[in-house]
């Protein structure tokens, strides 16, 4: 299950990502348009502020911003940035391997050979999906509500 911790990341990329080229965000800012706690947000973009992700500067007219495009920051470094492992099993977790005690024979394994499958198809999407396409899909989802017929 994604961590309230990875969604407010998320949402905050997103606030800045539709803020990109622009002033930086103050804090107080970005939480209160996500409805985010400020102490909780401050830890998160820290956190993504030292990763290389965001920018941030002090003073009069600081705040946060992207460090880079939204197109270049992909779903899949976000999750392993603040919640470590994507995987579902230590056993089939490429960056964060660890081999399961309870398991004899690894390479035999049918519970670890479908969850690799379920890592693969998992990934594929989160290494697709950029900050950028998030925006997108939400305007457009926005879009179709609106001219939804009575």
């Amino acid at each position: 299950m994604l961590s309230k911790k990875t969604k407010y990341a998320i949402k905050a990329l997103m606030v800045l990502g539709r803020n990109y080229g622009k002033e930086p965000m103050q804090i107080i800012k970005i939480a209160e348009e996500e409805r985010i706690p400020k102490k909780f947000l401050e830890q998160i973009l820290l956190e993504m502020r030292n990763a290389g992700i965001l920018y941030s500067k002090k003073g009069a007219g600081g705040g946060y911003s992207l460090n880079k495009a939204p197109e270049d920051i992909f779903l899949s470094q976000v999750m392993r940035l603040i919640d470590g492992p994507i995987a579902l099993l230590p056993c089939v977790s490429l960056n964060f391997y660890r081999s399961c005690e309870e398991c004899v024979e690894e390479h035999a394994c049918g519970i670890r050979d479908t969850f690799v499958e379920v890592r693969n198809a998992m990934l594929q999407i989160l290494n697709d999906t950029s900050i950028a396409q998030l925006i997108n899909k939400e305007k457009q989802l926005s879009f179709d509500i609106d001219i939804q017929p009575e």
